[in-house]
């Protein structure tokens, strides 16, 4: 795997200029960074990537809407429908307040499921870092919106069950359920794109022309799938925690 892995020009880039900077900074703080030109690990450089290209791209894009969408307003426009339509599916007409945060996680790991894909760029969802931070971060979300929408104590009251005797079973088994979550989702997300891209590598290192094509054609398909099951879970999870009891 090692013999497989190359240094990354916009990696390299970005630690040749920030890479000094930022080990002076670090050193105000008691940490010695031997390395500077190695800094910054590929997964934050690209992650950062990623993150502005979305940025840009959609600010530059929202900021010419007509009436008469065009063919980039209209594909869009399709993509935030369909995030919207699969919280009013899973939460109601109240998921809708949910879509930032929802389309903003697809759309990120989306693009960084797409991203492996283009020749000198990797997949920072190939690193199990990445897909837990972004697990973590439904982990919390969903949990403050319970605690947003029912109030703490009624929130943490529904982790024991209606039934008063059952709660020292139940308690448990729903703390580790939860604890869980997180946990799966970074690891299926990880694994799957993980899988891919280096089946590629090591096809495209065997017969680096057009024998990997089939298998990159593939992995479109198979990275769409993945953002779009860590969204529906990520919405699932959100519902799960805002529902008042009397939805159930």
């Amino acid at each position: 795997m090692e013999k497989l892995e190359h240094s990354l020009f916009l990696v390299d880039l970005f630690n040749k200029i920030f890479g000094r900077a930022l080990s002076y900074l670090l050193a105000l703080v008691g940490i010695e960074v031997k390395n500077p030109e190695h800094l910054v690990p590929d997964y934050i450089v690209m992650s950062l990537f990623v993150a502005l290209f979305l940025m840009l791209f959609l600010g530059l894009s929202s900021r010419k809407l007509r009436l008469v969408p065009s063919k980039l307003q209209s594909i869009l426009e399709l993509i935030i429908e369909a995030f919207e339509s699969l919280l009013v599916e899973i939460i109601g007409e109240d998921g809708k307040k949910y879509l930032p945060v929802i389309a903003t996680i697809g759309l990120f790991i989306l693009s960084c499921n797409l991203l492996g894909l283009v020749p000198g760029f990797m997949s920072p969802t190939s690193k199990l870092n990445v897909t837990a931070g972004c697990a973590l971060v439904v982990f919390v979300y969903y949990h403050w919106q319970g605690i947003k929408s029912k109030g703490l104590f009624k929130y943490l009251k529904h982790f024991t069950g209606p039934i008063p005797v059952l709660a020292p079973l139940l308690l448990p088994i729903e703390i580790i359920g939860h604890f869980s979550r997180p946990v799966s989702l970074s690891i299926r997300l990880f694994g799957n794109i993980f899988a891919e891209e280096l089946l590629i590598l090591v096809i495209a290192s065997i017969i680096p022309f057009f024998l990997p094509l089939p298998f990159m054609a593939i992995a479109i398909f198979t990275s769409i799938i993945q953002a779009f099951v860590f969204v529906l879970l990520a919405s699932i999870y959100i519902g799960g925690a805002v529902a008042h009891e009397e939805e159930h």
